[in-house]
């Protein structure tokens, strides 16, 4: 008999991309689809259930159809449809917590896959310039979905020592994008105008939705030769991009704001629905992050088909042209720090970070 895997968060659309991938695996015999809403897309054959995660009756959709598989990817920074931060606050943590009681008290269960977040390490003025799995963050996030993942992640490790027989994978993603993307930091970059942090140009990782499909079906089976699909893993793809980059590609405009007002403007902004500009935003948009990659790489074996700028790049083409066209604008920008400034100098560029 084959794999028998259950999949949560199947209502959007990363979800439910990943249930029709992993149905065509021949080693997968039933694919259990899980939301407590059902899914607007189609799931191919799988077999939808519809639970919240929230309510121990996931401990019974576990063992009625005999799961040795769980991918959890119900860990997310957006309400679906017209929920709350308080719904989903509770769906990412007191869900997690349901599930894996489940996992805990279920002979079947041999294997658990996690969706999380390099969120997990913060944004601060003195992290280090590349975050690796070991890496301690400096301060640990204090709220929102940053807040959630360390939690999430809290309770693995402790599922995992209940469990030792159990493989788990926690899988960080950087900030994933693409043409469906859907999350904070794609609606920030769909508005018209960019507003930024007066003085900051921080780096940042991305990670495209294809790549996310393929590590999350790797972690999912019995690791290949050579490899060890159990552990912590940091995924995104390689180099890094400026904000500044990333609004020349876009074609918009940047409004710089000074620091003081950067929260007021970011509250402005949530109330006339524009996007989730949360303090954990905020602080992405003034330090940036950047994660190692070499577990990714060495240990569970896999090298992203897309890097940090062509991610962006396909992600730029599904959003349309901006209100600047990016050619003349880089080139612009190119002229501009060409300039001599009086008395034969440059003028003074910014650090990255």
């Amino acid at each position: 008999m084959g794999k028998v895997v259950l999949v949560t968060g199947v209502a959007r659309q990363l979800g439910g991309r990943f249930v029709r991938r992993i149905q065509r695996d021949p080693e997968v015999d039933r694919v259990v689809a899980v939301d407590a809403v059902p899914p607007e897309h189609h799931l191919g054959g799988a077999d939808f259930v519809r639970a919240d995660i929230r309510q121990p009756a996931i401990a019974r959709v576990l063992a009625e159809h005999s799961v040795d598989t769980v991918v959890h990817l119900d860990v997310t920074a957006t309400p679906l449809g017209g929920g709350s931060r308080t719904t989903v606050k509770e769906t990412n943590v007191i869900g997690t917590m349901q599930l894996l009681g489940a996992c805990q008290k279920s002979p079947t269960v041999k294997r658990l896959v996690v969706k999380s977040s390099t969120n997990v390490y913060g944004s601060a003025p003195r992290d280090p310039a590349v975050f690796t799995e070991t890496t301690p963050p400096k301060s640990l996030p204090s709220g929102g979905f940053a807040k959630d993942t360390v939690e999430v992640e809290g309770y693995v490790r402790g599922f995992a020592r209940r469990r030792p027989d159990v493989a788990v994978c926690v899988l960080r993603f950087a900030n994933i994008l693409g043409p469906s993307a859907d999350s904070p930091l794609a609606a920030y970059f769909s508005l018209p105008v960019l507003p930024t942090v007066l003085g900051y140009d921080p780096r940042l990782q991305f990670v495209h939705e294809d790549d996310v499909i393929e590590v999350l079906r790797i972690a999912s089976h019995e690791p290949r030769r050579g490899t060890l699909n159990s552990g912590t893993f940091n995924i995104a793809g390689d180099g890094v991009l400026l904000l500044s980059q990333c609004a020349r590609r876009l074609g918009r405009p940047t409004v710089p704001v000074l620091m003081p007002a950067v929260s007021w403007v970011g509250s402005a902004l949530r109330t006339l629905g524009m996007t989730d500009f949360s303090p954990e935003q905020l602080r992405l948009l003034t330090h940036g992050r950047v994660v190692a990659t070499r577990q990714m790489r060495e240990t569970l074996g896999y090298g992203p088909r897309y890097t940090t700028a062509e991610t962006f790049a396909d992600f730029a083409r599904s959003r349309g042209p901006g209100l600047l066209p990016p050619e003349a604008l880089a080139g612009a920008v190119d002229r501009i720090a060409a300039l001599p400034v009086l008395g034969g100098g440059h003028l003074p560029t910014q650090s990255a970070n």
